[in-house]
């Protein structure tokens, strides 16, 4: 006897080779970007637009560079762009930016959290307020603001779709990165139980892309030092990530209907899978 839950006309289809492959899947769905006005949130902006997607980026301050961002690529993506500024770290700031993402339809498909500080502390300088200020910037904020946005969701039975950020250093030990890599790691934990706390018939699916030496976002001081040439020189990367790389992750993370969730993408190029060979 057949399981009661497949679908006839779906058995049907698939017998037919018909596939469904959701061309445009974002059209029309109201996303918010924390941090999308730069660096790789810039290239994840871009892609929503081409997808026909509504983004609502969210900005600490600087309403000027937030402007002429917005223009810009609205120029060359077409498709509107909202602005908020909203610091995401602060209650007040994440209840704003929610606030401004439901306002533009009713209700709100996804978050893309790409807030976070480098948090470059010298071993010889850490210490507790250092630790706090990372872990308020790369791990507090972007929790709470996706479990408030997942409680949203909930409430108004949206499936939808949550992206946060980490990094190759939470999925990785490298020397030196404690301050930075701690709250990375502890995302990545804290995802899956997101994940498995909004997931089931709510359908709010949680991942995590964690990034490696890319030429835009928070690795790109590194790169401009040379840091990270070792790593090509000896053919443990083929060459720097691009914030396209990242991009299209995001994008496939974001797709509606998915069977993703609670898993870490690591987007590095092989980095950290090959990584003792410049020992």
């Amino acid at each position: 006897m057949p399981s009661r839950y497949l679908d006839p006309d779906q058995a049907r289809r698939l017998a037919e080779h018909k596939y469904d492959l959701n061309r445009r899947g974002l059209a029309g769905r109201v996303i918010l970007v924390p941090g999308g006005a730069g660096g790789l949130g810039a290239a994840v902006t871009a892609m929503l637009l081409q997808e026909g997607a509504l983004p609502v980026v969210a900005y600490r301050s600087n309403r000027g560079h937030a402007l002429a961002f917005q223009q810009k690529l609205q120029d060359q993506y077409g498709g509107p762009i909202t602005l908020v500024e909203a610091d995401v770290d602060d209650e007040e700031g994440r209840a704003r930016a929610l606030s401004a993402a439901a306002a533009v339809k009713g209700d709100v498909y996804g978050l893309v959290a790409l807030t976070g500080d480098p948090a470059r502390v010298k071993p010889e300088h850490l210490d507790g307020g250092a630790l706090h200020a990372s872990f308020t910037a790369n791990y507090e904020a972007p929790v709470l603001l996706a479990r408030a946005c997942a409680e949203r969701m909930r409430e108004a039975g949206t499936k939808g779709a949550i992206v946060l950020f980490s990094s190759m250093q939470g999925v990785h030990p490298f020397e030196g990165s404690l301050a930075y890599a701690g709250p990375k790691a502890a995302l990545l934990h804290a995802a899956r139980i997101l994940a498995k706390e909004y997931g089931g018939p709510a359908d709010v699916r949680v991942n995590v892309v964690a990034p490696g030496a890319t030429v835009a976002g928070m690795a790109r001081a590194s790169i401009d030092s040379g840091k990270y040439d070792p790593y090509l020189e000896r053919g443990v990367i083929p060459r720097f990530g691009r914030p396209e790389d990242v991009a299209k992750v995001v994008r496939l993370l974001l797709e509606p209907d998915s069977y993703i969730t609670g898993q870490v993408l690591t987007v590095d190029g092989g980095l950290t899978l090959r990584r003792d060979r410049i020992s």
